[in-house]
């Protein structure tokens, strides 16, 4: 058998070029909507067109093909857990958990410190929802809606909100992004969760502080009846208690005590559901809908649907019930077809040595472990402008450098950190991102308006590249303490 040809650089721009130009396309014909379907028929095309180039080089079909399906089966176990999240996210939400965190967030609101409080407010719902588009969505309109009310400036408020959303959402192990990330580097989802907190903590601090500064002085008298609303509706909605919080607080306790993401998170869904039933009866039996079957089994019926389909909140008040309406495995579905195809694309590029190709070009000057982090920062931030979604900002730069991780003896859970404050921060920044262009379409505020002011956004890469050429908590793979992380991620493979 003939020995395949080494791609030219040429080649392995030929599918870039494609991806590139058929992504702008997509997302100037679909906007918002073009990560829910149009992208992944780009990506699967990219995916062809590599193959061809792999083919002219050699590459038989059968070995790109069972590239694709080894790519896709990195991800597997991945997978499972976004589908657990997506039934957690459903009980949770009928439960009455992530009302009791929203409800408890906005009590904190203080117009002397409206900018902090904004930035905490929808951190704290990111974290319990998973979603930063959904608080910023829901939340963030409200929130914008009370800053005209106060006369304050409706760019830094959206600066505040967009920070604090994508703090949580980037914490939160309900994140598809969060999910993601490990599973392209192969790593789990809590040790990078943990490993996060060394540049996203500090960097959080640093942005609450300068909203905090910039707040002071500010006019205080102006109504705040928007967020009242939020707060009365989900108070005579839900039985709102610290014991909704459980769930929440087992979650948080096993990723402590590293026991695999999986079976945690879905006891965490199974826990929800049982809470649901004994604390709010009432929105079970009517989310069940099903007045002929007795109590025990329409309870049954409705903690069912929402493990499986999400909850669907009939309060009357379109925020909430825009905000409190998700979850379920189905939701995820999306999520998994995305990733599924930029996979397979990426397994295409990495079986022929087009992103090698790449990656060589990229490393000619990364000669350091910070220039290497710098590198991959850059490339995360640049797939963002010329790919137009975070997604592929996060697969791609993944299997691109994880290989060069491993090489220098770095433990994968600096590549999925470094990926997370590159890819997924600096995605609403980019104004025809599909995260730039949701964002600015729902807060009524420009993206370049914005920008100067998602200081969370724009510190953490930076955070991050000052770890990269300190050496400061960048984990080498032959530390001992790592040797059980490792094990940890075998355990949750097997």
């Amino acid at each position: 058998m003939t020995t395949p040809k080494a791609p030219t650089l040429l080649d392995a721009l030929i599918p870039i070029s494609a991806l590139v130009i058929m992504l702008a396309t997509s997302v100037y014909l679909f906007g918002d909507s073009s990560s829910s379907g149009p992208n992944q028929i780009v990506l699967i095309i990219a995916a062809a067109i590599a193959s061809i180039v792999g083919i002219k080089n050699g590459y038989r079909w059968v070995d790109l093909q069972s590239a694709m399906v080894a790519g896709i089966s990195t991800a597997m176990g991945a997978i499972l857990i976004l589908l657990s999240v997506g039934a957690l996210i459903g009980t949770w939400l009928m439960a009455g958990t992530v009302p009791s965190l929203v409800y408890y967030g906005l009590e904190i609101l203080n117009p002397q410190w409206f900018f902090a409080a904004s930035c905490i407010i929808c951190a704290i719902a990111a974290l319990a929802t998973g979603s930063s588009w959904t608080v910023a969505g829901t939340l963030g309109v409200a929130l914008i809606g009370v800053a005209m009310g106060l006369g304050v400036s409706p760019e830094i408020t959206a600066g505040a909100i967009i920070s604090g959303a994508y703090f949580g959402d980037k914490m939160s192990p309900l994140s598809d992004t969060t999910n993601l990330a490990p599973a392209v580097v192969e790593t789990d989802i809590f040790t990078h969760i943990r490993h996060m907190a060394w540049t996203t903590g500090p960097s959080f601090a640093i942005a609450l502080i300068i909203f905090a500064v910039i707040g002071l002085g500010g006019d205080a008298a102006a109504d705040a009846s928007a967020l009242d609303e939020l707060m009365a509706t989900l108070d005579s909605s839900f039985n709102i208690s610290v014991v909704a919080l459980l769930p929440l607080a087992v979650v948080f306790f096993a990723a402590y005590r590293k026991i695999p993401p999986l079976p945690t998170i879905l006891f965490g869904a199974l826990l929800g559901g049982v809470l649901a039933v004994i604390l709010q009866p009432e929105s079970v039996l009517r989310f069940a809908n099903s007045p002929e079957l007795s109590n025990a089994l329409a309870m049954l019926k409705g903690v069912w649907m929402a493990l499986y389909g999400g909850y669907i909140s009939t309060t009357g008040v379109d925020e909430v019930d825009a905000l409190l309406s998700r979850g379920g495995m189905s939701s995820m579905l999306n999520t998994i077809w995305l990733v599924l195809c930029a996979l397979s694309f990426g397994a295409v590029l990495e079986h022929t040595g087009m992103l090698m190709r790449l990656i060589d070009a990229a490393l000619k000057r990364a000669k350091s472990t910070g220039s290497l982090v710098a590198t991959v920062v850059f490339s995360c931030i640049g797939i963002n402008i010329v790919a137009a979604d975070q997604y592929i900002a996060i697969v791609l730069p993944g299997k691109m450098y994880r290989a060069e991780f491993k090489k220098r003896n770095l433990h994968p859970k600096n590549l999925s950190r470094v990926i997370e404050d590159s890819g997924t921060l600096t995605s609403p920044l980019v104004p025809w991102n599909t995260c730039g262009a949701y964002m600015a379409s729902t807060l009524g505020v420009a993206t370049l308006a914005y920008l100067p002011f998602v200081f969370f956004n724009l510190i953490n890469p930076l955070i991050s590249m000052i770890y990269g050429f300190t050496g400061f908590s960048m984990v080498k793979l032959d530390d001992s303490e790592e040797f059980n992380d490792v094990a940890d991620s075998a355990t949750v493979a097997a």
